[in-house]
This record gives structure tokens, C-alpha cells and sequence, in this order.
């Protein structure tokens, strides 16, 4: 015979932390939320999690629901349950990061959220509940990971050039990285695999186009590879 017990139990919610990268700044999606609690004030993206689906699947649903997105790159990060992180009543949160390519999504906010806009990372407005805490700890995870796996290439177009993919690097760690040294090293993995094509409309010298080799990273993991800058 199976028992219930009747006690007090916490609501589960999921919170996303979106991150892209335009030329010069690395950027954070945030919603401007429509109803109470701090309603009008900018958020991440989330909500409650339904009785009949996963974490991962709510986060998902949160994501196209309140700013109209995909990813494909979403990975759990850290679960928050301070006793008063919410004026609802207990609630903990279980918050993902996802990065994507800017100019591949056009933000539609919808549900609870009143506007989805991107904001620099550096430069946000006040945020509601601990979602600044949630936001700080998604960077300093994004900071960590993008030295030993190549989650970077998620934030670049499919086809890049070198000095992006620097701009890159320099902009999540804040530091300058020494130009022939980078080089040197991003090329000695043999991961990207460089295009008969060089950049189109710009002002300067056009630069030659490359791309990650997917299949041949899966291939060199599976063998023991490290990737490390």
C-alpha cells in the first residue's frame, strides 16, 4: 500500500541564461516581465515547470514562449533555492545556458513577457528575483568552458575569419590575446578548415574564411584530443 505525506513542498521553475556575441560585446537576452512579481522589470527568461515535462524540455518551452527562440546548444548549469529568492512562496530554479548566433534569431516576445531584447552582458539593467547572481554565475561557467571545449564556435557565424574568432575569445575573458600566438595555436589543432573564400563588403583588406570541423573535433575527442587555449 503506497503512502502520501502531506507537508509543505516547493515550487520547481527553470531560468535561462541566453548569451550571443555581436562584433565588439558579448550579450545577454533578458524579458521585461508583464506581470507581478516585479512586473516591468527585466528578467531572464523562465517559468514554472509543468507536472509532465523535463527540466530541459520547460526550459525550451520557456525560451520560445517568452522570446520566440531555439538553441541547440543548452546545458544545465546551477540550481538556486534561497528561501526567500522569490516573494511567491519557496521556489527553486534550476537555470541553463544556452549560446546562440545573433544574426540567426529575431526575438518575438509573447506569454508573461512584455519585450525580449538583448543587453551587454557588462551593462544590464536591475534584475528581478536573483537573477543577477544566476547571470553572474552562467558567465563565469561561459569564461571557464571556453578555454577547454569549443562552445566559442556557438557565438560565430558558420563562417568566420581569424581575427573574429579572437575578438571572440578577448571579449568572454576581458584580455588581450597576443595576435601570432592565438594563431599559431588555433591552427595547430587543425580544426578549422579554411575555405577558398575571403569576407565580403568590408573597408579593409578582406581576411580568409574559415569554419570548425565538427566531425573531426567528435573524431579527436573520442581519441583523447584536448582542446585547450
Amino acid at each position: 500500500m503506497s503512502h502520501t505525506y502531506e507537508y509543505p513542498r516547493p515550487a520547481v521553475t527553470v531560468d535561462c541564461v541566453v548569451f550571443g556575441l555581436d562584433e565588439e560585446d558579448l550579450k545577454v537576452l533578458l524579458i521585461q516581465r508583464g506581470v507581478e512579481p516585479y512586473q516591468g522589470r527585466w528578467a531572464l527568461p523562465g517559468g514554472f515547470v509543468r507536472m509532465d515535462e523535463s527540466l530541459e524540455d520547460a526550459a525550451r518551452r520557456e525560451l520560445e514562449e517568452e522570446a520566440g527562440l531555439r538553441t541547440s546548444h543548452l546545458e544545465q548549469l546551477y540550481t538556486f533555492g534561497a528561501p526567500d529568492r522569490d516573494p511567491r512562496g519557496r521556489v527553486i530554479t534550476v537555470a541553463y545556458f544556452a549560446l546562440v548566433k545573433l544574426s540567426q534569431h529575431h526575438l518575438q516576445a509573447s506569454t508573461d513577457a512584455r519585450e525580449a531584447a538583448w543587453f551587454s552582458v557588462w551593462d544590464t539593467p536591475k534584475l528581478a528575483f536573483d537573477h543577477a547572481d544566476v547571470l553572474g554565475t552562467a558567465l563565469q561557467r561561459l569564461k571557464g568552458k571556453v578555454r577547454y571545449q569549443p562552445i566559442g564556435f556557438e557565438l560565430l557565424p558558420p563562417k568566420f575569419t581569424l581575427s573574429q574568432l579572437q575578438r571572440l575569445y578577448e571579449t568572454v575573458l576581458e584580455r588581450e590575446l597576443d595576435k601570432r600566438n592565438f594563431r599559431k595555436k588555433i591552427l595547430a589543432m587543425d580544426l578549422l578548415e579554411e575555405l577558398d573564400e575571403v569576407e565580403q563588403d568590408v573597408s579593409h583588406r578582406a581576411a580568409r574564411l574559415y569554419r570548425f570541423d565538427h566531425k573531426k573535433y567528435k573524431q579527436l575527442e573520442k581519441a583523447g584530443f584536448n582542446f585547450e587555449l
